[in-house]
C-alpha cells in the first residue's frame, strides 16, 4: 500500500510517499480502507518534532511513528476476531491517536473503540475532518465550559478547525457567539452563524470593555491575565492548547490558583479521543454543525497540504482524500 512516512523530524520536505506492507489488524482491531484523513496540529507538532517534551513520548532523536494523520473516515475491510461492533464493508470514522496514528496511508489498523459508524448523509472528507477538532471544541464548549443558552461566548481562533466547529456548536446551544481571527477570515465566521467578529489585525479583544461568559481560546498567544480583564464575573476561560507553549504552561500553573481564589474559573482542556462522537454525530445528522473544509489535497500531496496548513491561513479543516489522487481542490 502507499503511505507518507517520516524518519526524521523537520519540514514537510521530509515526508515521503513509500509503498509499505499492508497492516493486519489485531485481534481488537479493524482494517480501515482510508478514503480520506485530515491535518490537525498535532500532526504539524509531531512532524516538526515541537514541542520538545513531545519527543519524550514520540521519540527523542526521531519519531516513532512513521506514518502521521489521527483523524480517519473509510471503509472497514477486515476485522479481529474479538471485534464485536463493525464488520467488513460498515463506512467508520474517528479519532486513532491512541492506537499508533497512520492515517496518511491507504490503509491502517485501528482499536474498535477509537471509531464510529458514519452517517450516511455525510461524504468521508466531511467525516475524517470531524474527530480531534470538532471533539475539542466539543469537550472545551460542554465538559470544560459548562455552556448555557444566553450565554456570551467568545472564541479566539475562530477560523480555523476547532474554531469553526466551536461557533457552529456555541450557536447549536443558544450562545451568542463572537468571533476572532484575521481579516480574510472573517466573512466566513459570519457565514457559520458568528453573531460578532474581531479582526485581531485591527482590534485587540481584551482592551474593547466587552465581557464574555466563556471564552475558547484555541491559539492561546495571550497573557492568562488578558483573558480574565475579559471574563465576566463568574465566566469561565478555556485553554485548547497550541501557540504559544509559555502560555499554556502559564495557564498550566496560574489557573488553578486564580480558580481557587476568585469566582472566574481558567483552566486546560485535557482532551478525550472520541468522547463526544455519538453526539457529534447526532449535530452533524441534524444540520447544526456542518464541517467547513477549506482545501483537499491527494495523499501524494501530504507535503504540500501541511506546507498550506503550517502558513495558518486554511479557513476550517485541511483534508486528505485518498481515493482520488489526481488534483488539488
Amino acid at each position: 500500500m502507499k503511505a507518507i512516512v517520516y524518519t526524521k523530524y523537520g519540514p514537510p520536505d521530509v515526508l515521503q510517499l513509500k509503498e509499505i506492507a499492508k497492516p493486519i489488524p489485531k485481534d481488537n482491531e479493524v482494517l480501515v480502507k482510508v478514503h480520506a484523513a485530515s491535518i490537525n496540529s498535532w500532526d504539524w507538532d509531531l512532524l516538526r518534532g515541537t514541542p520538545f517534551m513531545n519527543r519524550l513520548v514520540f521519540g527523542v532523536l526521531k519519531p516513532k511513528t512513521k506514518i502521521l494523520g489521527c483523524d480517519i473516515a473509510g471503509r472497514v475491510e477486515a476485522v479481529g476476531r474479538n471485534v464485536k461492533q463493525f464488520q467488513p464493508g460498515d463506512e467508520v470514522f474517528g479519532d486513532i491517536s491512541g492506537c499508533g496514528w497512520g492515517g496518511f496511508a491507504e490503509y491502517v489498523c485501528a482499536s474498535e473503540n477509537a471509531l464510529a459508524l458514519k452517517s450516511a448523509g455525510m461524504t468521508f472528507e466531511q467525516a475524517a475532518a470531524v474527530p480531534q477538532a470538532g471533539l475539542l471544541a466539543l469537550q472545551g464548549l460542554r465538559d470544560k465550559g459548562q455552556i448555557q443558552k444566553g450565554q456570551k461566548v467568545l472564541i479566539n481562533g475562530a477560523g480555523g478547525g476547532a474554531g469553526t466547529f466551536a461557533v457552529q456548536i456555541a450557536k447549536s446551544y443558544g450562545a451568542e457567539v463572537t468571533g476572532v481571527d484575521s481579516t480574510g477570515k472573517l466573512d466566513m465566521l459570519r457565514s457559520i452563524g458568528a453573531d460578532h467578529v474581531i479582526d485581531y489585525t485591527q482590534e485587540d479583544f481584551t482592551k474593547n470593555g466587552q465581557h464574555y461568559d466563556l471564552v475558547l481560546d484555541v491559539v492561546t498567544y495571550r497573557s492568562i491575565f488578558d483573558y480574565k480583564r475579559v471574563l465576566s464575573p463568574k465566566g469561565i476561560y478555556v485553554m485548547l492548547g497550541g501557540g504559544s507553549w509559555a502560555r499554556v504552561y502559564q495557564t498550566m500553573f496560574l489557573g488553578p490558583w486564580i480558580s481557587m481564589t476568585g469566582s472566574k474559573k481558567m483552566g486546560i482542556l485535557m482532551h478525550k479521543p472520541n468522547k463526544g462522537l455519538a453526539f457529534m454525530k447526532e449535530l452533524l445528522e441534524a444540520g447544526k454543525v456542518v464541517p467547513v473544509i477549506d482545501k483537499r489535497y491527494p495523499l501524494s500531496k501530504v507535503p504540500e497540504a501541511l506546507r498550506y496548513f503550517g502558513k495558518g491561513d486554511a479557513k476550517g479543516k485541511v483534508v486528505i482524500t485518498v481515493e482520488n489522487n489526481d488534483k488539488t481542490q
